[in-house]
């Protein structure tokens, strides 16, 4: 029969047909969860397969020599990972015929995680919150992984189904509605799969081959995958199959490609070329979006492996440092300064290919060549707010002015920013690592997370201990979900981000993004956007104590011809929650408050 995957369940015209991939194994059956149960039959290449007298909903699992095992790529777990899988058909009614889909370039990203967007913890309560993400100017909503894991709460970077929407969250129609909701609103939806492992509990699929995992390659959470090994074709297979499946079943607008560092393939055409490929594919004309994390910032994923874009963490521990003064661990590298956080602004990566003190060796690639636009850039994303002891956002570790203005040069940064969730109106709850094991792998857990921690020094001492939250304690989940009425509690801060995505979306000259800057002190810089008709504006970024110029002997500060500045923007005014706007200048002099993002526009003389 024809199929839309290599493996799986799918609906035939006379049952479903089941076909998986088994090369160690002799014998396959599939069992109903009716007690009936039917023969495979075998296939070159390690496949089995056969038509079954099943149905939509019928729960079913693959009978091996050493016993019963879940499909490795299961629709649905209605039980988790350890439970019976689930027949699902893959019709929806989809509404979305005209949504063109999404490019990286102008668009405003916003990291979620399903578990802790809502008090509820599902499709359904986000979908609720659509309207008003939109409303703010959230163009993409990027979802942290929801491939099914073991236990009741979790990050979703465990999974071990990675074909079953997550079964807390809802069902697989509640994921589609969601996704069909969002592009009625204009609001594209990406999500973040893992290839670089799975998780440590519920992992079956190396009881159907142990070929799946390579001991070859090492990564800091399990066996790695295996793309270029001994009987690799059906796990790249597998792989790509997966990225389409997405993209197809779900009409999602691309990928977000975690720690891309620790996907191997020595082969001629590196797997994450190929996924790529298989999202536009899966597309059918639509737009879509693959951005890659990778830590090394290897612009090959780029310039080779063709994907739309790469995570910049530079920009971030920059202007963290910046943000909070403390430069310890993997931060050491970074002092915060005008001139580093206007080459990030500039020039993407900081390191493209000098040397990297902390990790004793040559770090980044060129992007210098680079549109802006390939590049996010964030001031919080869900590691970095979790590398620290209590989870604390940004805007706790900051002071509140030069957290307004860092947030400015983020939203008007010619890189594509992303915002994580809750961070626009400075959400109360932190965001801590979480993860709903048996006791042994929790203390494992917790004890691995300690050890990373203890990098930073300000983790503690043998006299002041530190510590973290318990990973495993529903609790510390409950803590990171959020409370929607910070929306008005903190409403200085929504409006902050508010107005300057409104701004980034109706000004030319930041639709344009056509920069150049000069630093004008150690820790005040300006950025000038040069407009289409030629009415440029300004963003003067200082995060000194407040200064007074006589004069100012730099070009880019010269206003166009019979025109003088005014201010467009502060950072600082009152309905940010700032002290006030001082006049641009007096007596001839030139004002820049402390801690403030001041952006000019012209007005004729």
């Amino acid at each position: 029969m024809s199929r839309r995957y290599p493996i799986g369940a799918e609906l035939a015209k006379h049952g479903v047909n089941f076909r998986v991939w088994a090369p160690s194994h002799a014998r396959v059956e599939v069992v109903l969860d009716t007690n009936d149960s039917y023969p495979l039959q075998s296939e070159p290449d390690g496949y089995f397969s056969a038509t079954a007298p099943a149905a939509t909903g019928s729960k079913y699992k693959f009978r091996l020599a050493s016993g019963l095992f879940p499909d490795p790529a299961s629709r649905f777990q209605p039980e988790g990972p350890f439970g019976w899988s689930q027949v699902i058909d893959p019709f929806f009614h989809w509404t979305d015929d005209n949504w063109p889909g999404c490019k990286l370039a102008g668009q405003i990203i916003y990291e979620m995680h399903i578990g802790t967007f809502t008090k509820e913890g599902t499709w359904k309560a986000a979908s609720a919150q659509l309207p008003e993400l939109a409303a703010a100017g959230i163009t993409v909503l990027e979802i942290m992984p929801v491939a099914d894991f073991a236990g009741s709460f979790g990050w979703g970077y465990d999974g071990v189904d990675f074909f079953a929407p997550c079964r807390l969250y809802g069902t697989p129609d509640d994921f589609r509605s969601f996704v069909n909701a969002a592009h009625s609103l204009r609001v594209g939806v990406i999500l973040d799969v893992v290839y670089n492992h799975a998780g440590p509990s519920g992992n079956f699929l190396g009881a159907f081959s142990p070929s799946y995992f390579t001991k070859r390659y090492t990564t800091d959470w399990g066996d790695a995958i295996n793309f270029d090994g001994e009987d690799s074709p059906p796990v790249r297979e597998f792989a790509i199959s997966n990225a389409s499946y997405w993209i197809d079943e779900f009409h999602l607008d691309g990928l977000r490609l975690d720690a891309t560092q620790n996907i191997y393939d020595a082969g001629p055409i590196h797997i994450v070329q190929e996924i790529g490929r298989a999202v536009r594919k899966s597309a059918r004309g639509r737009d879509t979006i693959v951005v890659a994390e990778n830590e090394p910032q290897d612009t090959r994923f780029i310039r080779t492996y063709k994907l739309d874009g790469m995570w910049n963490d530079d920009f971030h521990h920059s202007a963290l440092v910046a943000l909070s003064g403390r430069n310890e661990a993997y931060y050491s590298d970074y002092s915060g300064r005008a001139q580093e956080l206007l080459s990030a602004f500039k020039y993407g990566f900081l390191y493209q290919g000098q040397r990297y003190a902390w990790q004793k060796k040559l770090r980044g690639t060129p992007s210098l060549d680079l549109d802006p636009s390939v590049l996010v850039v964030f001031l919080q994303n869900h590691d970095q707010i979790t590398n620290s002891t209590r989870g604390d956002r940004m805007d706790r570790l900051a002071s509140p002015a030069r957290f307004r203005a860092m947030t400015t040069l983020l939203l008007l940064a010619p890189g594509t920013p992303l915002l994580f969730q809750g961070q626009e109106f400075a959400a109360s709850a932190p965001f801590t690592f979480f993860s709903d094991f048996d006791p042994k792998l929790s203390k494992l857990v917790s004890s691995g997370r300690a050890e990373f921690m203890s990098q930073f020094r300000s983790f503690g001492s043998a006299e002041v201990p530190v510590t973290l939250p318990d990973p495993g304690d529903p609790k510390t989940f409950m803590r990171c979900k959020l409370d929607f009425s910070d929306r008005e509690r903190h409403a200085e801060t929504y409006t902050l981000h508010k107005d300057l995505l409104q701004l980034r979306k109706a000004d030319p000259a930041f639709r344009v993004m056509k920069v150049d800057g000069a630093v004008l002190g150690e820790h005040t810089l300006l950025v000038r956007y040069f407009a289409p008709d030629g009415r440029d504006r300004i963003l003067l970024l200082n995060l000194d104590m407040d200064l007074r110029f006589k004069s100012v002997p730099e070009p880019l500060l010269a206003p166009p011809p019979g025109c003088r500045w005014q201010v467009l923007f502060s950072s600082e005014h009152p309905r940010y929650g700032g002290s006030g706007v001082y006049p641009l200048d007096g007596d001839g002099d030139w004002n820049l408050p402390a801690e403030s993002a001041t952006v000019l526009s012209p007005i004729e003389n």
